[in-house]
């Protein structure tokens, strides 16, 4: 029995169903909606108070979409998040507002929004104004996902300090928190995650089995990251174990592609084999008689035309008769006779094929028997081979013994092992990049270095405190072994009898959507946590409200546009401008 072979889901999602807000949105007390723009996921729910950690939000979909042609799934309009269904299909047409970790398209980020209002029983007629200027809502407050992650994990009421790593589908985060504040000039990003990780795994199985280049898709590479990847507490080590026969084969996971367990001519009986060539015989004297139609009407034309011109010669008409000649290109009369008479002939002749091609189609088609004997049966049989065996001692120097038939039964070709990849050391070497950027040609450091240089930017006593709590969160931390690979390095960097913990998040997924519905459930009356409209009206789009999980505000001066006057003079005087020029 076959082990370690693993079926891809190949999961289609459904499409959202549209909910009611009811009163949740409408009482009295309004509840608070928290959305998570992940730029892998987006999630979106109502702040409803309740159990720890609570129900999961109420919409979760992929933050892609794409736009539909005419006619397509009933509409030109564009699909975005689940109800793109199977995104496989449509990988070349989808768009992201995301550039690595940041919304930098607008209107595709209005796309997801819409859609989550919509889907959440939202009806109103950016970010800040988007949300303001499009949506209407009464106040905004924008967070850090990471921060959220962390102070819905740490215990309540406590000035919090640490260290997180927060890495997601597009890149990956350092975040030093001191006294429950977020350090921010100190703060390091690595422009890696897990859609890195995808497309190197990719890269790495197209090149291993390039008969299966179209089956290895992004999509079963997320799974195969999400369901089958670690990562390895020595990286080295690890390699060399995956050299051990035995190790390979008790590790390697064989995923099985789909593929159709019926050859073509392999299980056919004889009957269906000549209905097969029968078929094929038939669509090929179609396909010979609609070209001969096609050419005839061609020919016909032509000659229609070369008839014509003979006939202004006839009527005598030569001025009409010789501009004629000059645009069919021809000299004399005398050519334009031949080019006729070969024509006609040529004219009749495909008549006649197709007279001939329609009477033995006909005949086809009655008699299903076809008088070509059948391939197969032209193979010596076993008496065959017995008469050739008692003329063998009469050839021995010409036959060579390796000719000689055999009676061995032919292997069977296992169909379904063509079908699978064997997934070893990719299962390390995908994941491994957040450490090593340097497996994928990217020029940056990794999380170990990086953490080693966030915290060398701060005294020894400050270095003890953010280590007491390095704290793990984002989609991109949940493969088996990363906690351990952390503390591994920590203890590599860290002095001698120092101490250190590692945190790991308790959902790393959706613990950003818990911390922020938190969040606006414990600051839902205080006024100076939230940007109003009047701040949006009087402070711009860019301002930004602190809260301890909120990025640092720094106000942006833009310098003024000069008017169009102003540049049209400056360009007409130039370097060297005369005098005359600035008095216009």
């Amino acid at each position: 029995m076959a082990t370690n072979v693993y079926f891809f889901r190949d999961a289609r999602v459904a499409p959202d169903p549209v909910l009611e807000a009811g009163p949740v949105a409408d009482g009295l007390h309004p509840v608070p909606l928290v959305l998570d723009n992940g730029s892998f996921q987006a999630r979106a729910g109502w702040a409803c108070p309740g159990p720890d950690p609570g129900p999961e939000p109420r919409l979760q979909f992929r933050a892609v979409c794409a736009r539909g042609r005419g006619g397509a799934r009933g509409g030109a309009g564009p699909q975005v998040g689940n109800a793109l269904g199977s995104l496989e299909p449509l990988r070349w047409m989808l768009r992201s507002p995301f550039d690595r970790n940041v919304p930098v398209n607008l209107e595709l980020q209005e796309l997801l929004l819409d859609y989550s209002f919509q889907h959440l029983g939202v009806s109103s007629q950016m970010m800040s104004e988007l949300l303001f200027e499009c949506y209407g809502i009464p106040k905004v407050a924008y967070g850090i996902d990471g921060l959220f992650s962390f102070y819905h994990n740490m215990p309540r009421n406590v000035m919090s300090n640490g260290l997180i790593i927060s890495s997601g589908y597009q890149c990956t985060h350092i975040l030093p928190v001191l006294d429950g504040r977020l350090d921010a000039k100190n703060c390091k990003r690595i422009n890696l995650g897990g859609s890195q990780a995808a497309a190197y795994l990719q890269r790495l199985l197209q090149l291993k089995y390039p008969g299966h280049l179209a089956a290895i898709t992004l999509s079963r590479m997320e799974e195969i990251l999400q369901e089958h990847s670690y990562i390895a507490e020595d990286y080295v080590e690890e390699l060399q174990k995956w050299r051990c026969p035995d190790y390979y084969e008790n590790n390697v996971h064989k995923m099985q592609l789909p593929f159709s367990s019926k050859l073509l001519g392999s299980t056919l009986t004889l009957e269906e084999k000549q209905e097969r060539r029968q078929q094929q015989l038939r669509r090929l004297q179609e396909l010979n008689a609609r070209r001969r139609e096609e050419k005839l009407q061609l020919d016909q034309e032509r000659l229609d035309r070369l008839l014509y011109v003979q006939e202004l010669l006839e009527d005598g008409q030569m001025d009409q008769f010789h501009k004629a000649l000059i645009e069919l290109n021809m000299d004399s009369p005398e050519e334009l006779q031949s080019y006729i008479q070969k024509l006609s002939v040529a004219v009749e002749q495909a008549k006649q094929k197709i007279l001939q091609a329609e009477v033995s189609l006909e005949v086809d088609v009655v008699d299903s028997k076809p008088e070509t004997p059948d391939l197969e049966q032209l193979e010596p049989t076993l008496e065959d081979v017995e008469s050739m065996n008692d003329f063998e001692p009469l050839f021995s120097e010409e036959t060579p013994e390796v000719e000689k038939p055999v009676t061995t039964v032919q292997p069977v070709f296992n169909l379904a092992a063509y079908h699978q990849l064997f997934v070893g050391t990719e299962r390390i070497r995908a994941p491994e990049i957040i450490f090593q950027p340097s497996l994928i040609g990217e020029e940056q450091a990794g999380v170990a270095e990086t953490l080693q240089y966030v915290l060398d930017r701060y005294p020894k006593d400050t270095q003890e405190t953010l280590v007491q709590n390095v704290f793990l969160t984002g989609g991109n931390v949940m493969y088996p072994g990363l906690k351990a690979r952390v503390e591994k390095e920590l203890l590599e960097m860290r002095p001698f009898q120092s101490a250190f913990q590692v945190h790991l998040a308790s959902n790393p997924v959706l613990d950003a959507w818990y911390g922020a519905r938190d969040w606006a459930l414990n600051h839902l009356s205080d006024d100076e946590a939230w940007i109003t409209r009047k701040d949006y009206e009087e402070k711009g789009g860019e301002f930004l409200r602190e809260h301890c999980a909120s990025n640092v505000y720094v106000p942006i001066r833009l310098p003024k546009q000069a008017s169009r006057s102003s540049e049209a003079q400056a360009s007409s005087r130039g370097p060297g401008g005369s005098g005359a020029s600035e008095q216009l």
